[in-house]
């Protein structure tokens, strides 16, 4: 196997031990974040239901317009911003954040910063 297979299949297993504890609900949804190679993700789900309740990404056309080149930090502030603001309107102000197995820093760490400066509690 490649280094790069191995990687993705370690974060695969921390994802999947860390979401047998962790699950939303309807009063705190998931936030649950996903990053490719050209761009990031977000989503509130609850899982009692099954539901997604507010999706962005570097892919959403209200997204678009503010971004610059490429998937970097810059990119996932203006995503975490999204989902904020986003969730607030669909009266959601509690998240339980779900990293997805990927380490706390660089992008995952600038979209969860914005996401709680736009007013998510989490």
């Amino acid at each position: 196997m490649s280094p790069k297979t191995d990687k993705k299949t370690a974060r695969i297993k921390r994802h999947r031990r860390v979401k047998k504890k962790l699950s939303g609900t309807s009063e705190r949804p998931r936030l649950c974040i996903y990053k490719s190679i050209k761009h990031i993700y977000a989503q509130v789900i609850n899982d009692e239901n099954g539901t997604t309740l507010v999706t962005r990404s570097t892919l959403s056309p209200d997204v678009q317009g503010e971004l610059s080149d490429g998937n970097n930090i810059e990119t996932a502030k203006i995503v975490g911003k999204a989902i904020g603001k986003a969730a607030l309107d669909k009266g959601i102000e509690a998240v339980v954040f779900d990293r997805s197995g990927y380490r706390y820093h660089g992008k995952v760490k600038a979209l969860a910063d914005a996401a709680r400066e736009a007013g998510l509690r989490f």
